[in-house]
């Protein structure tokens, strides 16, 4: 157990990336590290925490308990607890829990290196240990939002929007390149809005373009597009550039007007439409991924079979869906009531869902035939698994191959589709 650590990272990939910082750093002062293991391990535990959402804070209260638990029947020395729950709750959470030996804001991340009595390397601010397999890494562009969505207290726990300089990010990149990394997922909370604090202009097409000159990056996919002034300047970067991927996640919500203006979204329906067209126009075979939320406070019927009737035209090519969680200190908490039974907000997620496992199953069948080309991630028992450009870690579908060849994870093989599944693939290397 002696000088080993283990991190357990909760949450969005944003997370993962303050968590993998940390880890290098700690590496750095001689430490082992083991992410997100399953019971302790070490002496020392850190929890990188989300507090987005009702579950999500639940399963980092839970997360805590547990380790303290550990603490209390000695199988633990020291707990420390950080990441966006302890920003928002740091003083309850202290009352609380007093087995957590210290609590860390999101950004204080830095302060518990110095805590335990090590060193912060400079040089090394931009290293990461990753925790993804080493041939992927998530790329946080930027903190914050400024945003003013009546139901997220997102800004409430990361502040104003705070781009990271284009040179930063790219050098981030050259040294992920070295260390074997070959796809990059570009992460915000929303990454349209980038640049404007720093450059007074939308920047994200011109970082896009310039990541991509750097020579290694097989593809970059982008993550948590905001729909209202969106940059349209960057789908001829999507379109041109061979190494940016075909894929754009942006979370509409919802479609309905009277939704859309409840939720403070910034855009109409009419305008989500007309964007769409223009995605699909100007980047033939773009893959969409989108977020809708059911049970926000007002959603009548009327407004959910709109909601339906929009994803069955469209046909998304990704989609997921979550039901309303009704946030203290939000624009909702002091306009509105949470009105919508829980098990409404349930039955209405899954009609959704269950019409668009319809329309991903049909996506998936028009590519049976057809050769693409994957990044190997694993090696199951059965099958070779790996991903196309459409579709992103951890969230989307994946392509599974037989073992007649045999496979080296991180590289990329053409791949015929032979058959599909609702949400995978199966093909074969040609």
């Amino acid at each position: 157990m002696k000088n080993r650590i283990d991190v357990i990272t909760l949450g969005c990939s944003k997370n993962l990336v303050d968590s993998e910082l940390l880890m290098r750093q700690l590496v750095a002062n001689g430490y082992t590290i083991e992410h997100d293991p399953e019971t302790p391990r070490g002496e020392i535990a850190v929890i990188n925490t989300c507090g987005f959402i009702g579950d999500a804070k639940e399963e980092s209260i839970n997360m805590i308990l547990s380790f303290a638990d550990a603490k209390k029947h000695n199988k633990l020395k020291k707990l420390f607890v950080m990441g966006c729950l302890s920003q928002r709750y740091m003083e309850e959470l202290q009352e609380e829990i007093p087995e957590v030996d210290k609590f860390y804001g999101k950004f204080a991340w830095k302060n518990l290196i110095a805590d335990l009595g090590k060193s912060y390397y400079k040089e090394l601010e931009f290293d990461r240990s990753l925790s993804t397999p080493p041939h992927y890494a998530y790329i946080k562009i930027a903190e914050g939002c400024d945003r003013t969505c009546s139901y997220c207290s997102i800004p409430l726990i990361t502040g104003k929007y705070a781009s990271r300089p284009m040179e930063e990010i790219e050098e981030e990149m050259r040294r992920l390149v070295k260390q074997g990394v070959k796809e990059f997922q570009f992460i915000a909370q929303d990454i349209t809005y980038y640049g404007l604090d720093l450059y007074r202009s939308m920047k994200l097409p011109e970082l896009v373009a310039r990541a991509s000159d750097i020579p290694g990056v097989e593809w970059i996919r982008l993550h948590y597009a905001y729909p209202a002034h969106f940059p349209v300047d960057l789908l001829p970067v999507i379109r041109e550039r061979e190494n940016v991927c075909s894929y754009l996640d942006i979370a509409l919500q919802h479609i309905s007007n009277r939704m859309l203006k409840k939720m403070r979204r910034n855009i109409s329906k009419e305008q989500t439409i007309d964007l769409i067209r223009r995605f699909r126009e100007e980047v033939p075979g773009i893959h969409l991924r989108t977020t809708m939320m059911v049970g926000h406070p007002g959603e009548e019927e009327d407004d959910f079979q709109e909601l339906l009737e929009f994803v069955r035209d469209t046909r998304f090519e990704r989609l997921g869906a979550f039901p309303y969680s009704h946030e203290e200190d939000t624009y909702n908490d002091t306009h509105y009531t949470d009105d919508v039974p829980a098990e409404i907000k349930q039955e209405r997620m899954n009609v959704l869902m269950g019409v668009q496992e319809g329309i991903s199953m049909s996506v998936n069948t028009s590519k049976v035939g057809k050769t693409m080309k994957v990044i190997i991630d694993r090696e199951d028992p059965e099958y070779y698994v790996g991903r196309t450009e459409f579709d992103s870690p951890e969230v989307d579908g994946e392509v599974l191959i037989g073992k007649d060849n045999v496979l080296t994870i991180g590289n990329f093989y053409n791949v015929k589709i032979t058959d599909a599944l609702p949400f995978d693939l199966l093909g074969t290397i040609q």
